[in-house]
């Protein structure tokens, strides 16, 4: 079930971290600093580093050009070249990252406790958030309404937005430290694993847990795919589970249909889009496994295209900066930007008659009027107004025809030399 990837890293005791980009490249980084970017169906290499210091989490950026490196002092942008493009030294001792695609942010997580937001099209920090949660260790985001949820050692899983310097939401998931947080892409349910060896799925709508399992070994990593499968990195084996449909639609969790055991303890996973594929980086490397029914079989060419081109690339780029969300637009609940706030537009309104001494919108009072029956109806109404039309109509075209027939009636003299000759003497 296993399609062996290659070695890359160095030496066996360094995990790979594997995002992959929502294409077809593959992004590859060990602890030891190993760093390299290929096209995983092909399995062309487009760049190979080492950047001498420890990688914590690499992430690709909007397209498969950039990528991001946070290493163990700062964080670090570079190009699929290899070539550093930039050193963000306010980021320092980042340990998880989260690329929000539609707003063009990137969220960085650091052993600090503090929580900064970078966007990357003009290269500003947005917002910094110390979330007072000690080392932040354990990261996701929802697809859905790029909110961030991170992951506390207290057994708390927190939402935050760069809009509000507290939490959004505050569950109380494990009794343990939450080791993984993981987000499906409709944004309905999460998935969170702890120190106390128990995989709980929460509805988001609710807040409410849906199911609880007992894992023999704590999961480490999690999940999901675009059809909702989930994946568990349990030490050295991974485990998935299939969702199906309980009661008033609830998720639920069937028992795992596929295990594969690795060579070493695995460090991270991730689904490949629009592929039965689920890549796993581990202690001696980098495994494929197939997922049937994992990926999504339909894409749509003008949101993520895997076969495009440069020129559509390029082209995709400008449209995608230019519907660009802005921060402030991340919210809980994204349908709240669409309603009309009642309340406030109708002090606005009661302010508006107070100053003017009137309602302006105040609407005549109805006045009935007496109906004949069959007088009024919409036919007999109708029928009327064109009587009334065309007779005036035949009162202009009789005025015209009157002047033009008035010179002809009146009696017109005889020539003179037609008249008689005693007709001078007439008086």
């Amino acid at each position: 079930m296993s399609l062996p990837g290659p070695w890359l890293g160095g030496s066996p005791a360094a995990p790979l971290i594997p995002p992959i980009s929502p294409h077809r490249h593959l992004l590859l980084g060990g602890q030891r600093g190993h760093v390299a970017a290929l096209d995983w169906q092909t399995k062309s290499l487009l760049c190979e580093i080492n950047v001498m210091e420890t990688v914590t989490d690499i992430t690709w950026l909007h397209t498969e050009t950039m990528f991001a490196v946070a290493q163990r002092r700062w964080l670090y942008v570079y190009d699929n070249q290899g070539v550093e493009l930039n050193c963000l030294k306010r980021f320092n001792g980042v340990l998880r990252m989260e690329f929000l695609p539609y707003h063009f942010l990137l969220a960085t997580a650091s052993e600090t406790g503090f929580l900064q937001y970078l966007d990357i099209s003009v290269g500003k920090e947005v917002a910094t958030i110390c979330t007072r949660g000690g080392r932040l260790g354990v990261m996701g985001q929802n697809p859905a309404n790029a909110i961030v949820h991170l992951g506390h050692s207290n057994g708390t899983v927190t939402l935050w937005s760069p809009n509000v310097k507290e939490p959004l939401v505050r569950m109380l998931c494990h009794q343990g430290g939450v080791r993984a947080v993981a987000v499906d892409s409709s944004g309905t349910y999460m998935a969170t694993s702890g120190l106390d060896r128990k995989l709980r799925v929460y509805d988001l709508r609710a807040y409410q847990p849906l199911q609880s399992l007992v894992l023999p070994v704590g999961a480490g990593h999690l999940s999901f795919s675009q059809r909702g499968l989930l994946a568990a990195a349990c030490g050295d084996v991974v485990q998935l589970w299939g969702r199906g449909a309980g009661k008033g639609g609830t998720l639920i969790l069937w028992d795992p249909y596929l295990s594969h055991t690795l060579p070493r303890a695995a460090h991270s996973l991730r689904f490949c889009p629009f592929e039965d594929v689920l890549g796993v980086g581990h202690g001696s490397g980098f495994t494929s496994l197939l997922v049937p029914g994992a990926g999504q079989a339909n894409f749509d060419a003008l949101e993520n295209n895997p076969f495009r081109s440069q020129k559509q690339r390029q082209e995709w780029e400008v449209k995608a900066l230019l519907e660009k969300i802005p921060s402030e637009l991340i919210t809980l609940d994204p349908g709240q930007l669409g309603r009309v706030d009642a309340i406030t537009m109708e002090q606005k309104h009661q302010e508006r008659v107070e100053r003017l001494g009137f309602d302006p919108q105040a609407k005549p009072a109805f006045q009935p009027r007496r109906k004949l029956k069959g007088r009024s109806s919409a036919g007999s109404l109708l029928r009327r107004k064109k009587k009334v039309a065309n007779e005036e109509q035949r009162t202009k075209i009789r005025k015209s025809l009157e002047q033009q027939q008035a010179p002809e009636r009146e009696p017109k003299a005889a020539p003179r030399a037609q008249r008689p000759a005693l007709d001078r003497f007439k008086k």
